[in-house]
């Protein structure tokens, strides 16, 4: 980009133009995943849609390279890219909720934990991931399950419209009325068909929520990963609980004797009669004794933010993720493996529950292809130090070759790694890739948006 070009973008836009010069630059660079080192020419910080249009022009007609930053994580980097520009909508935080209606409109820069705080003053929320830093855009366009996906379903299930900006410039509204097949495409489908400037979002009731924390010795994978497949599923949908193989972080609840320790465990959330939670979990001894398990009513974002300062921006990071319909014996010995030997002390495997609400959406009714998955697992090796990044991915890597031939092949799109091939990207949507493909030659047949987990236009 030459420097006319950067002081026309400047003139036209109301917000910051950041460029190589600029003093703000690193910081406008600076991702939460701290392996990710890309310079683009100019990272634009709009402040509006109108902000969006004027960049998607600029960048358009002067052939540009472009990626699109919603505020939050993206993992694999994707909202950065070399010599190019970067549309950062992270100044576009905002959150209005209509109380009356159950509704929520966000801005497309908003984090989640903007949405939690707006909707928890009502009694209200959505599903939305369990990190507050979480940015809803991504979340929402790659289908986004969290804790409350067992009783609301997916985050894209409770979208309702969404304004988008396209390829050629102009603006316009995705719901089921209007512009219904990119409305469906929008669902799952990623950032390949426009940048999406506001969401409006389903709530439901939810204030104050039952929080429970269990752990087990990590030698007790096997017998704890055999009652937590069998029990989930049937347990009632007010109980969500994540799998997870992790180190101990020393804090608080964790008693400090355990602080460091390998261990399983199972973080739960349940949103039905307070009083019935204890039961619910008096069955956490069935597998083994646990070596803590802690209960306590939480407020809804308390829950959100509560792994926050666990993992901030800056990190290391590599992830891979698979979707599981069954936890077979053979995967739980990996399981039990990769447990054991966790490279690091933030380095750790998930499995998210996706039954239930989720699990009753009709299989073709979004971009979302894995309507008959029970889990979504995500393998993550994480360290602060850049000494560590190639332990942390070889781990993560080995880890998800092994495990993969006990998975439904396909992925939740938002834990695809960096650099893992169109291959996987036509697993994970299945037999909904030739319709998505059809819908991005209508909405951006010259691949534009291709700085994400790209859906190649269908040949005309």
């Amino acid at each position: 980009m030459d420097g006319n070009t950067l002081e026309a973008m400047r003139t036209a836009l109301r917000g910051p133009v950041v460029g190589p010069q600029d003093r703000e630059y690193d910081d406008a660079c600076r991702i939460y995943n701290a392996m990710i080192d890309k310079r683009p020419a100019a990272v634009v910080r709009c402040t509006d849609a109108a902000d969006v249009m004027a960049a998607v022009d600029f960048v358009r007609d002067k052939g540009l390279e472009l990626a699109v930053r919603g505020g939050g994580h993206s993992g694999p980097g994707l909202c950065l890219v070399d010599d190019g520009v970067t549309i950062d909508l992270s100044p576009m935080r905002h959150a209005h909720v209509d109380p009356t209606a159950k509704t929520a409109r966000v801005g497309g820069g908003s984090r989640l934990g903007d949405l939690d705080h707006a909707t928890h003053a009502f009694g209200l929320a959505t599903p939305a991931g369990i990190m507050s830093t979480t940015g809803v855009g991504g979340l929402t366009l790659g289908g986004g399950h969290g804790y409350l996906t067992r009783k609301y379903g997916l985050t894209a299930d409770n979208l309702l419209a969404a304004d988008v900006v396209l390829a050629d410039g102009s603006f316009v509204t995705a719901s089921a009325a209007e512009n219904p097949d990119l409305f469906w495409a929008l669902r799952g489908g990623g950032g390949n068909f426009g940048i999406v400037t506001s969401f409006d979002f389903r709530l439901h009731p939810v204030r104050t929520v039952g929080v429970a924390v269990t752990v087990w010795p990590v030698d007790r994978t096997r017998e704890v990963l055999r009652w937590y497949r069998e029990f989930l599923p049937q347990a009632p949908e007010d109980l969500n609980g994540f799998f997870a193989a992790l180190s101990v972080p020393p804090g608080p609840p964790f008693p400090a004797e355990i602080h460091g320790e390998k261990m399983c465990g199972v973080v739960w959330c349940w949103t039905g009669d307070p009083d019935l939670l204890a039961d619910t979990l008096a069955v956490v001894n069935e597998p083994a004794p646990p070596a803590f398990h802690f209960t306590t009513p939480m407020p809804y974002p308390a829950l959100q933010s509560l792994f926050d300062e666990l993992i901030p921006t800056g990190l290391q990071w590599y992830w891979r993720g698979d979707f599981f319909d069954r936890i077979a014996d053979e995967a739980i010995d990996l399981h039990a493996k990769y447990a054991a030997d966790l490279p690091t002390a933030l380095s750790t495997m998930h499995l998210y529950p996706v039954d239930g609400a989720a699990g009753r959406v009709g299989p073709d009714d979004t971009a979302w292809d894995h309507r008959d998955a029970l889990w979504s697992g995500v393998f993550a090796g994480i360290d602060p130090d850049p000494a560590n990044a190639d332990v942390v991915r070889q781990w993560c890597v080995d880890y998800w070759e092994a495990l993969h031939p006990h998975s439904m092949g396909g992925a939740y799109v938002n834990f695809l790694g960096v650099g893992e091939g169109s291959d996987r990207i036509r697993a994970t949507y299945g037999n909904h890739y030739d319709r998505l493909a059809a819908i991005k030659r209508a909405y951006d047949p010259h691949n534009l948006f291709h700085a994400n987990q790209n859906i190649e236009p269908a040949a005309g």
